[in-house]
């Protein structure tokens, strides 16, 4: 089943129990695909979808980080809230050790010697972690396994 077809069912799913945040998280997410389909003139794949997914899902965690700073607790227990149900959609999150081991080989694959080899390495990598980790932790552990 293609993620269009699981965002479909959940959204019908979603009408039916009434539940008000997950309904509204998955009209999100089928409205950025629909955008992104009316900008490429063309249906999107699975793989693009991730895409579209990973970039809502950080942007939630952004929010959520902004208002706890601003004390704002409420609003940032609703982004985690809509995190969780984004996240339900994308695919297993890499552990930190999977991640360590393939940010370990991409260097090994560029033969990077140092942090002016990171967009290589970055490069290599983010085809293989998109939708999988944060691409925030991916860039810190690159520079960590660089020696930066």
């Amino acid at each position: 089943m293609s993620l269009q077809e699981q965002l479909s069912d959940a959204l019908k799913t979603a009408m039916k129990a009434k539940d008000t945040l997950r309904l509204s998280v998955v009209r999100g997410i089928r409205t950025a695909i629909k955008n992104k389909e009316i900008e490429l003139g063309k249906s999107l794949s699975d793989e693009e979808i991730i895409s579209i997914l990973s970039t809502l899902a950080k942007q939630r965690r952004e929010s959520a980080t902004a208002f706890r700073e601003g004390d704002r607790e409420e609003l940032a227990a609703k982004e985690e809230a809509e995190l969780a149900i984004l996240q339900e959609y994308l695919p297993q999150q890499l552990s930190e050790e999977e991640l360590r081991g393939l940010v370990k080989a991409a260097i090994a694959e560029t033969g990077a010697s140092g942090m002016r080899d990171m967009g290589q390495v970055m490069k290599a990598l983010m085809p293989k972690t998109t939708g999988r980790a944060d691409g925030k932790l991916v860039s810190q552990l690159v520079r960590e396994l660089l020696g930066a």
